[in-house]
């Protein structure tokens, strides 16, 4: 084959692998519009809900390393106890002394005709003096936590 000859063919192959890209191109860039196709309006129902399976293991078998059976889980009965009721004892607040150097403050407090002088956390005849200032004092005695004014 001549020089010119294998030219002129591999001019036409290069034509045609360049055609075929072109071609392909083009049919990409410019795709035919194929219509959407339409749906159906979509009711939604959904599944009734099972209830759960739910079991339990009963493990009450013979350990088998220690060779002892489980303890019986039994809670112990509380018993009703019967609160007594505290009988309200007669306390009257008299009034207070301070010394201007101290800040430690006494009470004057009778308790069921007993006077006491008595300072903040301080236990005359089972009433604890909680708080207190000039005009009223706190004292706790059997659980109950009373405020009482001063009198005059």
């Amino acid at each position: 084959m001549s020089k010119n000859v294998k030219t002129y063919v591999l001019l036409g192959l290069v034509l045609i692998i360049w055609g075929i890209i072109g071609y392909k191109v083009v049919k990409t860039l410019s795709p035919d519009e194929d219509p959407l196709p339409t749906s159906k309006p979509f009711a939604f129902t959904p599944k009734p809900l099972a209830e759960k399976d739910t079991f339990r293991l009963m493990a009450n078998y013979r350990d088998p390393f220690l060779g002892t059976l489980p303890q019986s889980e039994r809670k112990p009965v509380k018993q009703q106890v019967a609160k007594q009721p505290v009988q309200k004892k007669n306390i009257v607040y008299s009034g207070s002394v301070a010394q201007t150097g101290d800040s430690k403050t006494l009470f004057f407090v009778t308790i069921d005709g007993q006077q006491h002088l008595m300072s903040k956390n301080e236990q005359a005849d089972g009433v604890k003096l909680v708080t207190g200032n000039g005009e009223e004092i706190k004292v706790r005695y059997g659980g109950i936590t009373e405020t009482i004014l001063r009198s005059q």
